[in-house]
């Protein structure tokens, strides 16, 4: 019989993954969700069918009638609240903990620390993608833990939220959550680099659509996506960012801990990091990564916006 599974965050990443793991996941009973905001778990169970979910009240009652339980959350200190709030309520044993938040390193050991000392199994599962690719099933998600337990994760990643895995199963927690973290600064170079194109092209008198060609032609995939958001105007029109510009300094922040641990300097990821401060200012929390777009436009003597 398949385990019965618990949804915790409903973010933007979230509710893509767990509607694949609903619809495509080896799931026998209705997958648990719990949402801090209980509205959002109504609004995203009425779009399956009666019987496909099951809305929790509380974190404790879900884990406690769940075997397999996957956390994707924004921040570390909620990770490290939730985690402290399951413990002091339920017995733990036997139960599988997925962790897929973007945190630091030494959070996830020290959460794995606390599961594993009250007889849980636990692995991180950190994931690469865009929330509309986390919506078609088509993330890169790295799992690190024990062997074993790492199996019995894979089962809902490959070929339902994932169409590819890294497996650093018998591998240190850690290492998952350092390979999500560098890769993320990957995302935060690009936007940097392709709002720098994109504006020298219009000031030079090239033309952003000239570049975006290029763009389309030689780096299709992510590039291509991030310069149609940011030509689109999408950065300063969402009603809610995609990648929020707090998340994106808190990654970037867990990558400068990392580097300065290794006495490594990441330069690049400082100059983005700059821009979305400025986002951050101009946009607040609805600032989004792509925003950095409009943070070089304003310091190259352009409008903010791209209107």
């Amino acid at each position: 019989m398949a385990p019965k599974v618990l949804w915790i965050g409903l973010g933007n990443m979230g509710r893509g993954m767990c509607k694949n793991v609903i619809e495509k996941g080896p799931v026998e009973h209705p997958v648990l969700i719990y949402n801090r905001t209980k509205q959002r778990s109504v609004e995203f169970s009425a779009k399956f069918a009666a019987g496909q979910t099951e809305i929790v009240d509380s974190v404790a009652a879900g884990v406690a009638k769940a075997d397999i339980i996957f956390t994707i959350l924004a921040k570390d200190d909620v990770v490290e609240a939730v985690a402290a709030d399951i413990l002091q309520s339920v017995d733990v044993t036997g139960k599988l903990f997925v962790e897929c938040s973007t945190i630091h390193p030494d959070t996830t050991v020290r959460v794995a620390k606390l599961f594993h000392d009250r007889g849980a199994e636990f692995v991180a599962a950190p994931v690469f993608g865009a929330p509309a690719i986390g919506e078609i099933g088509q993330l890169v998600a790295v799992l690190a833990g024990p062997k074993g337990s790492v199996q019995k994760a894979r089962q809902y990643f490959k070929g339902v939220m994932a169409k590819s895995e890294i497996d650093m199963g018998d591998q240190p927690y850690e290492k998952a959550l350092q390979l999500k973290l560098i890769g993320n600064t990957f995302i935060a170079n690009m936007v940097e680099q392709l709002s720098e194109a994109l504006v020298l092209s219009e000031k030079s008198g090239l033309g952003t659509q000239c570049m975006h060609e290029f763009v389309e032609s030689l780096f299709p995939g992510p590039f291509a996506a991030y310069s149609t958001r940011i030509l689109s105007g999408a950065y300063h029109r969402m009603s809610y960012p995609l990648f929020p510009v707090d998340l994106a300094r808190k990654d970037a922040r867990h990558a400068f801990s990392l580097a300065e641990a290794c006495g490594v300097r990441m330069r690049n990821l400082e100059v983005a990091d700059a821009h979305l401060a400025q986002v951050k200012e101009h946009d607040g929390e609805k600032g989004d990564i792509a925003g950095i777009y409009g943070a070089v436009r304003q310091e190259s003597g352009l409008k903010y916006e791209n209107n």
